[in-house]
């Protein structure tokens, strides 16, 4: 059901044992997460959102605050997207389960589809896995298709591969338009 490789081949950078790190003890699949907001505090949003989503996955990057016009649903405020990083323990459908509750957690509200939230938070990339069962599809069916994804995405890993396709990041992002992403100085 899950494939799992060395951790040392998944991120941007080897992944090393820290200073007093038990190796056994290491997080065991790379993720790349997706995050937006484009209602109420947006900067507020995604912070709060990293911050719970620490407790679950050693973040090792995060990329810059992109303002992104909607996709879909026209009818609203522009967006917030950053894409993070990192390393956990969680199978796939745990984490994606976690990122629903968070969701929950920080006043999402079902909505029509594309339409305004409070948080959105999307698994991008498990590991090498393609999966497809119940609510989750991993890689993320439409990055490919989403500069608000892949421009955050290709910032902080220009050569991960969606493992589909066998496409970077970076070769993805060269096939589809940049319009309406604009990168800002949101710090977060």
């Amino acid at each position: 059901m899950f494939e799992a490789r060395s951790l040392s081949s998944m991120g941007p950078d080897n992944y090393a044992a820290r200073e007093g790190e038990v190796l056994s003890e290491r997080p065991e699949h790379c993720v790349y997460l997706a995050l937006g907001s484009n209602l109420g505090d947006r900067q507020a949003q995604l912070k709060a959102a990293l911050g719970e989503l620490r407790q679950v996955i050693d973040i090792q990057k995060v990329s810059s605050v992109y303002e992104t016009e909607p996709v879909g649903y026209l009818d609203q405020p522009p967006f917030f997207n950053i894409v993070c990083w990192g390393y956990t323990h969680m199978t796939a459908p745990e984490l994606l389960k976690r990122a629903k509750d968070i969701e929950r957690q920080l006043g999402r509200q079902p909505t029509v589809r594309n339409g305004p939230r409070l948080v959105d938070i999307d698994i991008l990339l498990y590991d090498t896995l393609v999966y497809a069962k119940d609510n989750l599809i991993v890689p993320h069916p439409r990055m490919g298709e989403r500069a608000f994804v892949l421009i955050p995405l290709a910032e902080i890993a220009p050569d991960v591969q969606e493992p589909r396709s066998g496409h970077t990041a970076r070769e993805l992002l060269q096939n589809i338009s940049q319009r309406g992403v604009t990168r800002t100085s949101v710090l977060l």
